[in-house]
């Protein structure tokens, strides 16, 4: 009986801390840094927000008014959005319209800028996109509204003394909802690229990384998000990640034929409100030549 008590006890409290406490009470900095054979020039530090998903009680409006300022806190050179501000869950109490939480995004601040690209919940949760089957996008304009300019499928080049750079951004690859679960993307990534005219270093936001194979080396870095980790998270295994390649992309930093990319675990939850081993963060992502 102990030990039957003692097991009900340990379920007990790992589902009290998977569905309340990591979820909606933690929050850690993850760092990383990537030493890249096509950076040039001085290291440059980002600072990651993905996936908000927004909604009571888990991630209310003072929460990300807690985050932003961590952020900035964090002095990092760029702050980049990597999309999905609505809850992608039914387990919400109270809705934050775009609109507020486009507001205190606003108030991200940075060096070099701080620029956004759209998830696909971020489309998904536009019924008049989705009809239209094109933008734009409630969550982009409000971001935009509030002085954070969306790339999508769009670069530009960022100045600054010790090294110049290109960053681009690229439609949401899951974007229309087409039934059965079947999904048309936005994305254009040859488009994107092609407007990168020098041979500064480049890098990459990617909602979902399942771009990453088609990524090619002229890009430094790519930065994604979507995945959360896959949720649940235990000695780097993840039994659910929402990518065609499994963990591969799950989390974390990749490195592949020479290619980085970084994968944030985000902060909110899909599906369900859970999350064990992928304690929600702002990723830092230095590169380096």
């Amino acid at each position: 009986m102990r030990g039957l008590l003692g097991v009900f006890l340990a379920g007990l409290f790992a589902s009290a801390y998977a569905f309340l406490i990591e979820p909606a009470l933690r929050l850690r900095v993850r760092r990383w840094q990537v030493r890249s054979e096509g950076w040039r020039g001085a290291p440059l530090r980002i600072a990651v927000v993905a996936d908000l998903h927004m909604g009571e009680p888990f991630v209310p409006l003072r929460r990300l008014r807690r985050i932003v300022a961590r952020t900035n806190a964090l002095g990092a050179d760029l702050v980049v959005v990597l999309g999905d501000l609505a809850a992608g869950h039914r387990f919400v109490t109270k809705e934050v319209p775009v609109a507020e939480t486009a507001a205190a995004l606003g108030r991200l601040v940075a060096p070099l800028g701080v620029y956004g690209i759209l998830g696909n919940h971020d489309w998904w949760d536009d019924r008049s996109a989705q009809r239209r089957r094109a933008g734009p996008v409630l969550a982009g304009t409000a971001l935009e509204a509030n002085g954070v300019p969306i790339l999508e499928n769009r670069a530009l080049k960022i100045g600054r003394p010790n090294g110049d750079f290109w960053l681009a951004g690229l439609g949401d690859q899951l974007a229309l909802v087409d039934g059965q679960g079947r999904y048309t993307g936005v994305d254009d990534l040859e488009g994107t690229l092609a407007q990168i005219d020098g041979d500064e270093p480049a890098i990459l936001l990617a909602h979902e990384p399942d771009i990453f194979p088609r990524v090619p080396g002229r890009i430094a870095l790519t930065l994604s998000g979507h995945t959360h980790g896959g949720q649940v998270r235990c000695f780097g295994y993840s039994p659910l990640v929402p990518s065609a390649y499994g963990n591969r992309f799950a989390y974390g930093h990749v490195r592949e034929q020479d290619r980085d990319l970084v994968v944030s675990g985000g902060i909110g939850c899909s599906i369900l409100p859970l999350r064990l081993g992928v304690v929600p963060e702002i990723t830092v992502v230095e590169i380096g030549a």
